[in-house]
């Protein structure tokens, strides 16, 4: 049986402290413990992308990772998009714009991928966009549109 540790993070810019099993997996910590819905779960594997959160600014898959690495780091969900801005980041604007959210389900996971590219990268060829993306299923088939909705964002000067 494993005991509970203290687990202290930056989540969505406030300090945070979790009493929490270090072998709980981090989208359970997130939608059970901490009420944040809006990273979503579909394979529970790694394969889908839905789960991506962004740790120290690099994506990472939620379901993947486990409560007691979030040990001293930072951690922003899509939640933490809104919170930190008071506004849509122009990934999100764009996805609105252009369409890119059909069903929503991939949305989440698809903005975080995106951000984290545009991070990295502000001016990505399609190329460059299509790998970023490449772990990110999207179960309605949008992916034209998310193209078009990333590549746009990444054409816009304001902050992500």
């Amino acid at each position: 049986m494993t005991s509970n540790l203290l687990i202290s993070f930056k989540l969505n810019g406030n300090e945070v402290q979790v009493d929490s099993a270090p072998d709980r997996r981090v989208i359970d910590l997130l939608r059970e413990d901490l009420g944040l819905t809006g990273t979503k779960e579909s394979c529970g594997r790694g394969d889908c992308g839905a789960c991506s959160i962004l740790i120290d600014g690099d994506q990472r898959l939620s379901c993947l990772m486990l409560a007691v690495q979030l040990e001293g780091r930072e951690m922003i969900t899509i939640e933490g998009f809104s919170l930190q801005e008071d506004r849509l980041s122009n990934v999100q604007q764009k996805f609105i714009e252009l369409g890119a959210a059909q069903c929503g389900f991939c949305t989440p996971g698809m903005v975080i991928s995106a951000t984290a590219l545009l991070r990295v990268n502000p001016e990505p060829s399609r190329s460059e966009v299509r790998q970023a993306i490449s772990g990110n299923l999207c179960r309605c088939g949008a992916y034209q549109k998310i193209l078009d909705a990333i590549e746009a964002a990444s054409k816009e000067k304001t902050k992500l």
